[in-house]
C-alpha cells in the first residue's frame, strides 16, 4: 500500500475543497427563498400554539396529566421523526405502479416522496424540534410540582427530569429511525392515506 506524500494529501483536500465550493455554489443558486419562509412561519405559528396550549394545561394540571402531556409530545415528536426519515427513504416507483393501479393514497405517496426534502424538514425539524422544546419546558414544571409536593432537592429532581426526557427522546428516535428504514414504503403509504383522508391530489 502506498503511502502519500504530504504534497499529495495537499492536492487532494485542495480539490476536496474546489468541488465543495462548486457544489455550494451549484446549490446557493437552487435555494427555495419560498420554502424557508413558509418553514419560519410555520415554526413560528406552531410553536405558539402548541407552547400556549401546553403552557394552560400544565399550569392547571396535576402531576399525572403534566407527565402524560410531555409524554404525548415526546412521543408526537417521535412518529413525525419516523415519517420524516421514511419519506426520504422510501422507493417512488413502488407508488407509481400502485397509482397507475388506482390505489387509494397512492398517487399523493408520489407527490410527498417528490418533495421528500420538504415533508423529513417539516416532519424532523418544525414539528420534531417543537415537540422537544416543548417536552424540555414541560419538564421544568414537572420538577417544580415535584419539589413543591415532595421537598426534594430542585437540582437534582431537574437534572433527572430532563436526563429521563432526553434518554426517551434519543432513544426513541433511534429506534424509530430504525423502523423508518426497514419499513419505509410502508410507512409512507399509510401516512399518504391518512392525509388523503383530508387533501385531495
Amino acid at each position: 500500500m502506498k503511502i502519500m506524500t504530504k504534497k499529495e494529501v495537499k492536492e487532494v483536500f485542495h480539490n476536496l475543497d474546489v468541488q465543495t465550493k462548486r457544489i455550494n455554489k451549484k446549490k446557493n443558486r437552487l435555494v427555495n427563498w419560498q420554502w424557508i419562509v413558509i418553514v419560519f412561519l410555520l415554526s413560528f405559528i406552531l410553536s405558539f400554539v402548541f407552547s400556549f396550549g401546553s403552557e394552560i394545561l400544565i399550569k392547571q394540571a396535576t402531576l399525572i396529566i403534566s407527565i402524560l402531556i410531555t409524554l404525548f409530545f415526546i412521543f408526537l415528536g417521535l412518529i413525525f421523526d419516523i415519517i420524516g426519515v421514511a419519506v426520504t427513504s422510501s422507493e417512488e416507483s413502488i407508488f407509481h405502479s400502485m397509482s397507475s393501479r388506482k390505489v387509494k393514497g397512492a398517487k399523493l405517496a408520489v407527490k410527498l416522496k417528490k418533495n421528500a426534502d420538504k415533508v423529513s424538514s417539516f416532519c424532523c425539524d418544525v414539528i420534531g424540534d417543537i415537540c422537544g422544546v416543548i417536552s424540555g419546558a414541560a419538564g421544568v414544571t414537572i420538577s417544580a410540582l415535584l419539589v413543591s409536593k415532595y421537598h426534594f432537592n430542585l437540582l437534582f429532581v431537574s437534572l433527572v427530569v430532563t436526563a429521563f426526557i432526553s434518554s426517551l427522546t434519543i432513544g426513541g428516535k433511534a429506534i424509530g429511525k430504525n423502523i423508518a428504514i426497514n419499513k419505509s414504503n410502508i410507512i409512507l403509504y399509510e401516512f399518504a392515506k391518512f392525509i388523503s383522508i383530508f387533501y385531495k391530489v
